[in-house]
């Protein structure tokens, strides 16, 4: 994936069982959790090319969020604040080889940041 690629979506439920059978049903997505990642139930589409999670919700995680896959996680935020956003959550290690992060935009909007490999 090239910098700036959206990766990965992860939905708020509030039932994860009652969200499994709805987004199977409506959208045909099979959702599991993958080996390693227990408590995060991820889906993929029948294209198999897209993917996420069902997440649950929270007080600050009501909305879905799009994760942008970037070259330095680190550099991103930089200038996130730098034009006036806000980091939400810091670089947080996922595996060995990969990170995550959380930025608001200056609108309020949510943006997660994945960087590595899987």
């Amino acid at each position: 994936m090239s910098h700036g690629d959206v990766t990965h979506l992860e939905i708020p439920v509030t039932d994860f069982e009652a969200a499994k059978k709805f987004y199977g049903t409506v959208l045909g997505w099979s959702i599991e959790e993958a080996p390693g990642f227990a408590g995060y139930p991820m889906w993929r589409a029948p294209n198999q090319v897209s993917g996420g999670a069902l997440v649950a919700r929270s007080d600050d995680f009501t909305q879905p969020r799009s994760t942008v896959e970037v070259d330095s996680i680190d550099d991103v935020l930089a200038k996130v604040e730098a034009s006036g956003g806000r980091v939400r959550t810091p670089k947080s290690a996922i595996t060995d080889t990969s990170w995550w992060a959380v930025f608001e935009d200056p609108d309020g909007n949510v943006i997660g940041l994945f960087e590595g490999g899987m």
